[in-house]
């Protein structure tokens, strides 16, 4: 998955959950920001960042926020819509694919099922599969956590997915990590207790915990690697 169009800028501050400011050439630019987590360690004043243009003249940012550069770690992205793409991606053009799901001839993303939409069904013969995509963006010595923030929307995907395990479908929850050196995942109680509760209870209903790791440059990200830790949680 690559941007295009893309130009640095530094950080200046976080106007809300949808907007910050940017130094881009020594202009104050309001820029969208593409992730409603909190993203502190992330959103520090002078850190290098990312912006792509939108193409959209109607649009009050002219530019959406996708990648930080985090000190000591290197490029983080931030676009809370590139783990599924990367995903996506991943599902179409990789061998590895077919290790976590075997035999798969169909993909569907945005999929329906009961009230809810599931970010990916799939198809291998007889057999059907769900899949959720949660984006890892926070990184503490060495380790992602999720979430960065409450999450009540990611507890109840895991309580779908639970659910729908249970009525035969084979179920999986991939963390996606958006940053390069980190390898393993831990829900973030000290946050949302709550989040590492119901991914417990899915861990024990069948549904498979897969971590994604990635390649992750200013203007691109890609999956290049996954761990399965199904069983282990």
């Amino acid at each position: 998955m690559k941007y295009s169009k893309t130009r640095k800028g530094r950080f200046i501050s976080r106007i809300n959950r949808f907007t910050a400011d940017i130094d881009l050439d020594g202009k104050v630019e309001r820029v969208h920001v593409k992730n409603t987590g909190r993203c502190r360690e992330l959103f520090v004043p002078g850190a290098e960042v990312v912006l792509e243009e939108s193409g959209n003249p109607d649009r009050k940012t002219a530019f959406d926020l996708v990648t930080v550069k985090k000190e000591g770690l290197g490029w983080v992205n931030v676009d809370s819509q590139a783990p599924n793409k990367a995903v996506l991606e991943w599902l179409r053009e990789s061998r590895d694919a077919g290790e976590i799901f075997p035999g798969i001839t169909y993909i569907k993303p945005e999929y329906k099922f009961g009230k809810s939409r599931v970010d990916f069904y799939m198809e291998a013969g007889e057999k059907k599969y769900l899949m959720e995509i949660k984006g890892v963006t926070l990184e503490r010595q060495g380790q992602g956590y999720f979430p960065d923030a409450p999450t009540e929307r990611g507890v109840k995907h895991l309580r779908e997915l639970t659910g729908a395990s249970k009525e035969g479908y084979d179920c999986c929850l991939g963390f996606v990590i958006q940053m390069e050196g980190i390898n393993t995942v831990l829900p973030n109680e000290e946050t949302h207790p709550e989040f590492k509760t119901a991914l417990e209870e899915a861990a024990a209903a069948g549904v498979r915990i897969i971590y994604f790791g990635c390649t992750v440059c200013e203007d691109e990200m890609r999956i290049d690697r996954f761990v399965d830790i199904t069983g282990k949680i």
